[in-house]
């Protein structure tokens, strides 16, 4: 768990980490203060109780400032950024439920069609604050029955309640294919990028219009979005295994500490702190089916014995 001293001595802290026995989730705890997240988006959901102090949420037309007791609901791929809303700055407990997560539940409770998405941004709900607190003492805890309950209890809550079909985004004329082309190279080539011109000059148009046009289907410009995606690549690399070092250099950035600064704004903690809660994961995970299998292994006949003997006590 990474901390800091913030604005004023206050203390900035945050662990991001998965449970095993949560699959498709990632969780933030974290007290910020001078932290700014810049504009990114996300492969999956986004479910956060604030718990103290205001978080202010840009999201695309508007902002929202969120405070004890309210609940923030993300869509995937809609770009945000995030700030504190006072001087004490805010601290908040998120799920980070996958895609495959959420339609799990949606096709359980069957009340939606499709894929669902949320229509409100931020609501005012306490009792489901509260429980995503409890979520995370739960996994925390190491209790996985309450914490996978508790999970699938506060999905269903705010999908029965604020959601709908996802929308999508689109773009008017021709320009939402160039985007989409355009983020397609960006993609493929993430280690060495083509300047905006460049990359005009392939799908023959002009700079000016594939900004215009980038800006309005994924909400931020090409440059903005590469960096979001090399993050998102070099957490998929750190999940693997890969050492920070070297995944810096697979997705593009100049050194590890060009990927220090970027991965630390836009997931909220060092790339390395972010390995280690993902090897302590990983260790654990094979730990406990080590015991499992030694258990399905394990000779029967002590067991056999103690039924005999309560056999014969009741003849």
């Amino acid at each position: 768990m990474g901390t800091d001293e913030g604005a004023g001595g206050r203390r900035e802290w945050a662990r991001h980490w998965q449970y095993a026995e949560l699959p498709g989730l990632d969780l933030l705890r974290a007290h910020y203060v001078r932290h700014t997240f810049p504009r990114h988006a996300h492969d999956g959901y986004v479910i956060a109780a604030v718990t103290g102090g205001i978080e202010e949420i840009g999201l695309p037309g508007h902002v929202v400032r969120a405070g004890p007791g309210s609940v923030v609901l993300i869509n995937p791929e809609v770009p945000h950024t995030a700030r504190a809303g006072v001087p004490e700055g805010w601290a908040y407990a998120t799920l980070y439920p996958s895609r495959e997560l959420i339609t799990e539940v949606a096709e359980e409770i069957g009340t939606l069609r499709g894929t669902p998405g949320f229509t409100a941004d931020m609501i005012s709900d306490p009792r489901g604050s509260q429980a995503i607190t409890e979520i995370h003492r739960a996994a925390e805890a190491g209790n996985a029955l309450a914490a996978d309950t508790l999970l699938r209890g506060v999905v269903a809550r705010m999908l029965t309640r604020h959601a709908g079909p996802l929308p999508a985004r689109t773009v008017r004329g021709a320009g939402g294919a160039d985007a989409a082309a355009a983020r397609a190279l960006l993609q493929e080539r993430m280690a060495d990028p083509p300047s905006l011109e460049q990359l005009a000059a392939e799908l023959g148009t002009s700079p000016f219009a594939l900004l215009r046009a980038f800006r309005e289907r994924y909400g931020m410009p090409p440059h903005t979005w590469l960096t979001d995606a090399r993050v998102r690549q070099a957490r998929r690399l750190l999940d693997a295994g890969t050492a920070p070092a070297a995944a810096a250099v697979t997705v593009g950035f100049t050194d590890q500490p060009h990927l220090n600064r970027h991965f630390t704004r836009i997931v909220g903690v060092p790339p390395g702190a972010y390995r280690r809660e993902r090897t302590a994961q990983a260790v654990s995970r094979r730990a406990r089916k080590n015991v499992q299998a030694q258990e399905r292994t394990r000779p029967a006949g002590p067991a056999l014995r103690s039924f005999g003997a309560w056999e014969n006590i009741k003849q």
